[in-house]
């Protein structure tokens, strides 16, 4: 397949994929080219808040971990908030679009946010910081203050998480549900 057919192609086996099986809450679909077709490089995503979670002890703790169970012996819980009631990113839909190239699935797609989305790895433009991404990677609720991407949201992360978790509620709020 030549002209980002190979992309296109995966593309639209994965779109079928996930029209049938996908989170819930969850939206990803491709967005409208110029004249009216389903442009599959660029899709508009919708990503739920989670309820009732943070640790501000980095990306390898999890709500299970903190609460019961086993626990690593380098997981430090001073910082580990469990809250059974709307907590930060709760409530928050948030818009993300996905761009990709020929040369998916060999190079992973461009993620952006709306411009001036707060979050420690999320640069000003919007763009999401690729490095901190992989399979397992909870990006919203478990920032990752050792590759930051803004200034505003990395410092109120590591230095106020209190002034933190209210801009993030207060964010929360401008992305309510679409439905």
């Amino acid at each position: 397949m030549s002209g980002g057919g190979i992309a296109r192609g995966r593309l639209a086996e994965e779109r079928k994929s996930w029209r049938k099986n996908h989170p819930h809450g969850f939206v990803a679909r491709p967005d409208n080219a110029p004249d009216g077709s389903l442009d599959l490089m660029v899709w508009k995503c919708i990503i739920p808040g989670k309820p009732g979670w943070l640790c501000l002890d980095g990306p390898f703790c999890t709500p299970s971990d903190c609460s019961q169970g086993p626990k690593p012996p380098n997981l430090r819980l001073r910082n580990a908030i469990h809250a059974s009631v709307p907590f930060d990113w709760e409530g928050g839909f948030f818009p993300l679009t996905l761009h990709f190239s020929e040369d998916y699935p060999s190079k992973p797609p461009k993620c952006k946010f709306p411009q001036g989305f707060f979050h420690p790895n999320v640069y000003p433009s919007g763009t999401v910081c690729l490095s901190i991404l992989n399979e397992d990677y909870d990006l919203l609720d478990q920032p990752n203050p050792a590759d930051p991407a803004q200034t505003d949201g990395y410092q109120l992360f590591v230095q106020d998480p209190t002034e933190y978790r209210r801009r993030v509620r207060q964010q929360s709020k401008i992305y309510p549900p679409t439905l």
